[in-house]
C-alpha cells in the first residue's frame, strides 16, 4: 500500500467529489502541511499550534458558513522540525503559536480529511516570495513526504477578483491560462511554469498578484521528479475562476473511484 506521499494543488471547494476520493487514498499519513495563499508573513512561519483554531478570514458570505469548524489536532514538534528545516535551506523561518488553520487550509481538509483525524498546520509564504522561492520551498519541504507528511498547496487557478466582484464572464482566457498550465505540468516543464509571468497566456490577467499561483509551485517543488501531474478536474466558476487541481504522485485508483 503506498504510503502518504501525494501532493495536492486545490482550487477551493468545486473538486470536492474528487478529493474526497483521493482523501480515502491518503493512507498512512501523519500529518498534512498546508501552504495557503490567506498566509504571508515577513520570513516563513510555521503554526506550532496543539490545536489550531479554525479561521473565518472572509466576509459577505451566508452565515452557515461561519458555523463551520475544522478541528484537528497540530504538530508542534513536527513544526519546529520543519522551521529548522527551511532555516537549513536559507529561509527565515521561525514556529507561531497561535497560528490556526485559515479558509485556504480548512476548508480542502474538510473533504480530504472530513474525520481531522490526521493533524494539520500551516506554512506561511513570505510577503517578497516570488516564483523561484516558492519552488524552492517546496523542494525543502520535499524531504517530509518520507515521513508521512502530506503537502498542500492551497489555491485558485485562476484569480482575477475583479473580474469576478464585476460579474465579468469571460471563460475563454481563463481557460486558456489553466490548460496552459496544464500542458506545462504534463511536460515537465518547471522552467515555463516559474516563468509564467513571461510565458502563459493571459498570464497578468489570471494573477494580477502572485499569490494564488504560488502554492502550484510550492508542491510542485514538494514532488518528486518521477511523478507525473494529474489534472483534478474542477470547471469554471463564475465565468473566471479555475478550480482545476492537480496531484502529484496519485494513485491511480484514486482518479477512478467514484464519490461516497
Amino acid at each position: 500500500m503506498r504510503k502518504a506521499s501525494e501532493r495536492i494543488i486545490t482550487g477551493l471547494p468545486s473538486p470536492v467529489p474528487a478529493l474526497q476520493v483521493i482523501g480515502r487514498t491518503l493512507v498512512g499519513l501523519e500529518a498534512v502541511v498546508v501552504v495557503s495563499p490567506h498566509w504571508q508573513t515577513q520570513g516563513v512561519r510555521v503554526a506550532a499550534t496543539t490545536a489550531p483554531a479554525t479561521i473565518h478570514d472572509f466576509g459577505g458570505f451566508p452565515a452557515p458558513l461561519y458555523a463551520l469548524h475544522y478541528t484537528p489536532a497540530g504538530a508542534p514538534d513536527l513544526a519546529a522540525d520543519i522551521a529548522r528545516i527551511l532555516a537549513d535551506a536559507g529561509f527565515d523561518a521561525t514556529t507561531d503559536a497561535g497560528r490556526g488553520l485559515d479558509h485556504g487550509a480548512w476548508v480542502p481538509m474538510r473533504y480530504l480529511k472530513p474525520e481531522a483525524d490526521v493533524p494539520v498546520l500551516q506554512v506561511s509564504m513570505p510577503h517578497d516570495l516570488d516564483a523561484a522561492g516558492a519552488l524552492r520551498l517546496g523542494q525543502a519541504l520535499a524531504p517530509l513526504r518520507e515521513r508521512g507528511v502530506a503537502v498542500v498547496g492551497s489555491g485558485s487557478l485562476t484569480h482575477n477578483l475583479f473580474e469576478f466582484r464585476s460579474h465579468i464572464r469571460d471563460p475563454e482566457y481563463a481557460q486558456a491560462f489553466a490548460d496552459w498550465v496544464a500542458d506545462a505540468l504534463r511536460r515537465g516543464d518547471t522552467d515555463a511554469l516559474v516563468h509564467y509571468r513571461e510565458r502563459a497566456p493571459h498570464a497578468l490577467r489570471a494573477h494580477p498578484s502572485d499569490e494564488h499561483y504560488l502554492p502550484l509551485l510550492v508542491a510542485l517543488g514538494a514532488s518528486r521528479v518521477d511523478e507525473r501531474a494529474s489534472l483534478i478536474e474542477g470547471g469554471m466558476t463564475y465565468g473566471v475562476l479555475s478550480m482545476d487541481s492537480f496531484g502529484f504522485g496519485l494513485p491511480e485508483s484514486a482518479l477512478r473511484q467514484e464519490p461516497a
